[in-house]
């Protein structure tokens, strides 16, 4: 049987409009489509990081003299699993910060774990405000939540962010003292943030949760200046 070499075949130009009609009807940008050759550019450890926190802290820089403090003991106190191999987060100090409302807490929280990348420690971590946290552990039919709090308590680092905003309840107290707890046990670095005074927080979360706080982080008392008030009148 006889097979016959045939020329690759060219799109004319009507053929080359049906196709910018199809991908246009389907809202694909012929430009953003790329061939095998193509790899996108290296991405360095610290953009990676950058890249899954919310773009208003993407490029947050850790300042505050007690928040450089606990980073300088986190990337201590991290290891190489392997010979040769980045050193990881995986025990550490904690960090109890505590200020009014747009005192700058949260961006340095996650300026520390810029800080922590820019150093080139590797560092799995979440973030999460209270109220979201609590949203994600309610029961509710089809959710797991009790994996879903195995995930958080295991993190090597997470920051909780506006501890105390969410309405008090014997539910959220009791996650929030199970959570804490595990963290504590097994010396897990965890960045919270709140607006209370940190004599009401004994009030809010009860006596198990605010006696593993006092033993496991560092008090950080902010100053009682709304920063981004301060921005937008300057």
């Amino acid at each position: 049987m006889r097979t016959r070499n045939r020329e690759p075949q060219t799109l004319g130009e009507g053929a080359l409009d049906r196709m910018a009609r199809i991908l246009a009807a389907r809202c694909i940008n012929p430009t953003a489509i790329t061939t095998p050759d193509e790899t996108p550019e290296p991405r360095s450890p610290l953009d990676a990081l950058s890249a899954g926190m919310p773009p208003r802290y993407q490029g947050a820089v850790a300042d505050h003299p007690q928040v450089l403090a606990w980073a300088r003991e986190v990337a201590e106190a991290a290891v190489a699993p392997s010979l040769g191999a980045r050193r990881q987060v995986t025990t550490g100090p904690s960090l109890l910060m505590a200020g009014v409302v747009g005192a700058g807490k949260t961006y340095q929280a996650y300026g520390a774990v810029r800080w922590l990348g820019q150093r080139g420690v590797g560092v799995r971590w979440r973030a999460t405000t209270a109220a979201d946290l609590y949203a994600a552990l309610r029961p509710r039919p089809g959710i797991d939540s009790e994996r879903e709090l195995a995930a958080v308590s295991r993190c090597p680092l997470l920051i909780i962010d506006d501890l105390g905003a969410a309405k008090a309840s014997e539910w959220v107290e009791e996650v929030t003292y199970r959570l804490i707890n595990r963290r504590y046990n097994h010396m897990l670095p965890t960045l919270i943030t709140t607006n209370l005074a940190i004599r009401d927080l004994r009030i809010y979360l009860g006596d198990r949760v605010t006696s593993r706080l006092a033993q496991m982080t560092t008090r950080v008392e902010f100053a009682p200046v709304d920063r981004r008030r301060h921005r937008t009148a300057t």
